[in-house]
Order: C-alpha cells, then sequence, then structure tokens
C-alpha cells in the first residue's frame, strides 16, 4: 500500500469514527489525561487533597494556556525575517 492509500484509509477511518460518536466520546482519554498531567505537575507525592489538589491543577493549567496565549500573540505581532529564527514551540 502507497502512503497516498494510507492516507485515504485513515482519513475514511477518522471520518467514520466521527460519524457514529460524538466529538466530546472521541477525545474523552486525551482531555483526562492532559488535566492528569497538571494534577502529577502541582502534587507529584500525592499529598494533597483532592481538593486542594484540583484547585492548584486548574490554576497551572490556566497559567499553561496563558502561557500559550501570550507566545501566540508575540508570533502575530512581528513578522520574521530569514535572519531570525522562528519563535519557540511550546
Amino acid at each position: 500500500m502507497t502512503g497516498e492509500e494510507r492516507q485515504r484509509w485513515g482519513r475514511i477511518g477518522g471520518l467514520t469514527a466521527h460519524s457514529r460518536h460524538s466529538p466530546v466520546e472521541m477525545t474523552a482519554g486525551a482531555r483526562r489525561g492532559f488535566r492528569e498531567r497538571f494534577r502529577r505537575l502541582v502534587d507529584p507525592e500525592g499529598v494533597l487533597t483532592p481538593e486542594e489538589r484540583e484547585r492548584r491543577a486548574e490554576r497551572a493549567m490556566r497559567a499553561h494556556m496563558l502561557t500559550l496565549s501570550e507566545k501566540s500573540a508575540r508570533a502575530r505581532r512581528r513578522p520574521i525575517t530569514a535572519e531570525e529564527p522562528p519563535p519557540e514551540a511550546a
């Protein structure tokens, strides 16, 4: 099978899956893992209460998102020249 054929079959599979399941179902695992990353970040030893861990994880995630937003805005504000390296990836 060529690369183009694999790509077409992959696209067919993706569209079929999305036609059978809601977007919430399709991304539930990814969202769960993303949130868990911040829980581990703020409480690596697991010593905080669940409520405190969630509160801190929520704020860590918000700080992460604001950082991404700022990097995106900065990249859009100034054009990249040939001598200048691209903005740092997140």
